[in-house]
């Protein structure tokens, strides 16, 4: 027992090695493991994408078995030729390090590509039930295509062969001015642009320096599924889903369906049958016009003619209209002439009543003397009447005979007599201030007359030439040398002979009248409009 207990504990191993720090052991997995692992390539399951605000990306890759921590730096995102999403199977190439401040091992993410055409279709497919349970490919949401729209706007590469195909289809059905927004149709920011094209159109304001387009194609011509990305990224569809103005989607050939297809307001096979889908056949609706045009003469002139003969047939039971106002005619001259000759009847008739009247109507003085002569004689036999009352009943009417006198009567014969003798006076003095207001108006008459006369203008110098038959003499070229004139002056006529004195300038001829230019004649020298 004490010869055990006296025996040295055994060693432990690694009791001798030498002692490292947590850092120092992580430092050394860390190259051990970026030795070991320089470069790989691990194909995975995308799980938990998340993006940071430094721009850095984490995510997962994982398997049925296991799981491994990967980054995507901020500057390696800008150049992956795919969107990372979750569940998107991809190849990722990379390097593989540690991560000391967790204790773990990770990808850090070089390039990433997807892992064959079946996990691409299958990231499109669930990416467009997505977009779809959003709405965003709903029938309510297409807008109608423009019958005939004046400006398109076409989003495609400037290069390609898309939009001389779209502009010489164009030119031959319906010339259209064209609106060229030119992008890259794949590679990085292809689908950027894109978006950034319908949005562009639609923020042009109408009627203002670049007009808006009533209608927009998005066009590429074919190629792979990897090619046709850009058009089935979610930024793209959602741009075209938000269009104000119709959108065609004109992508690859007409096997080639992107998502693109499926937002916008009509889907065409190829570029040229976009621009097909875009204006009518211009002969077409000519023919159209023409036909039409046709159709509506024959129509008219069936109409016209049906409504003639309905009218003639109304106009065989109604009689000649000639007839009829033939008798309403002479009906209206007899009328009219008996009219006249009872008018001059009643005129005659009324002429005669005046003269017969005027033969009746006397003088006022003898209807004054006598209604003064049987006024007298009533008086006389009133006098006559009142003495026989008066002595019958002198007693009884004593006070009426007193009260009874012809002063009133005599005074109202005195007043019309007065009257009377005043009316030669009134009707003298009426007449002279007729007369005096006529003698004022032709003095006025005379002044003006006097004011226009040319004989006011001879008082200021000037002369009044006449020819022997009197008339004025207003032209030189119209005399002759020898002719007799006479020459009017202020205090008198004087008589003078036509002819060329010594000394005496040539007369001048008349200036000849200018042409009188028509309206719209714009001269020698042209119109400027």
């Amino acid at each position: 027992m004490s010869d055990f207990l006296s025996d040295p504990a055994p060693a432990r191993p690694g009791t001798n090695l030498p002692e490292q720090t947590v850092s120092d052991l992580a430092r050394s997995v860390k190259r051990t493991v970026e030795d070991a692992f320089g470069y790989v390539r691990v194909r995975g399951e995308i799980s938990q994408p998340k993006r940071h605000s430094s721009g850095h990306l984490y995510l997962r890759l994982k398997d049925d078995a296991a799981v491994i921590e990967a980054v995507c730096w901020k500057g390696t995102m800008a150049r992956l030729s795919v969107r990372p999403e979750e569940g998107m199977e991809v190849v990722c190439t990379g390097k593989l390090t540690t991560y000391p401040g967790r204790s773990q091992y990770q990808l850090v993410i070089d390039s990433m590509e997807l892992a064959g055409e079946g996990a691409l279709l299958k990231m499109l497919e669930e990416r467009k039930k997505r977009l779809a349970a959003e709405g965003l490919f709903n029938p309510e949401r297409k807008k109608p295509l423009p019958f005939l729209p004046q400006v398109i706007g076409v989003v495609t590469s400037p290069t390609g062969a898309v939009i001389r195909d779209i502009l010489h289809r164009l030119a031959d059905r319906f010339p259209r001015h064209v609106l060229l927004w030119p992008v890259a149709v794949q590679g990085d920011g292809a689908a950027q642009q894109v978006a950034r094209a319908i949005q562009g159109f639609n923020s042009l304001t109408p009627g203002g320096r670049v007009p808006r387009p009533d209608l927009i194609i998005v066009a590429r011509g074919g190629g792979s599924l990897e090619d046709l990305m850009a058009f089935n990224e979610e930024i793209v569809v959602r741009a075209a889903a938000d269009s104000r103005i119709p959108l065609i989607s004109a992508v690859g050939h007409e096997t080639d369906t992107t998502l693109i297809d499926f937002a916008s307001d009509r889907r065409a096979p190829t570029p040229t049958a976009a621009a097909e889908m875009a204006v009518p056949v211009r002969a077409d609706l000519l023919g159209q016009v023409l036909d039409d045009e046709s159709r509506l003469h024959r129509a008219m002139t069936r109409a016209l003619d049906q409504r003639r003969t309905y009218v003639q047939g109304l106009a065989r039971g109604l009689g000649d209209p000639h007839s009829l106002l033939e008798g309403l005619s002479q009906r209206l001259d007899d009328r009219a002439e008996r009219l006249i000759l009872s008018m001059r009847g009643d005129i005659d008739r009324r002429q005669t009543a005046v003269r017969q009247l005027g033969l009746k109507l006397r003088h006022p003085r003898d209807v004054l003397r006598l209604a003064t002569t049987r006024l007298d004689g009533a008086g006389r036999a009133l006098r006559t009447s009142l003495d026989s009352a008066i002595r019958l009943s002198e007693g009884r009417y004593h006070r009426i005979a007193d009260r009874l006198s012809d002063r009133t009567i005599r005074r109202a014969l005195t007043d019309g007599a007065t009257r009377l003798s005043e009316l030669p006076t009134r009707m003298e003095r009426a007449h002279l201030a007729d007369l005096s207001a006529k003698d004022d108006r032709l003095a006025q008459l005379g002044r003006l007359l006097e004011s226009v006369s040319y004989r006011g203008v001879l008082s200021r110098g000037f002369a009044l030439v006449t020819d022997v038959d009197g008339q004025p003499v207003t032209h030189a070229a119209g005399l002759t040398d020898g002719q007799r004139v006479t020459i009017a002056f202020q205090d008198g006529n004087a008589g003078a002979t036509i002819g060329q004195g010594e000394g005496a300038p040539p007369a001048t001829p008349p200036r000849p009248a200018r042409p009188t230019r028509k309206a719209g004649d714009a001269g020698p020298q042209g119109s400027l409009f």
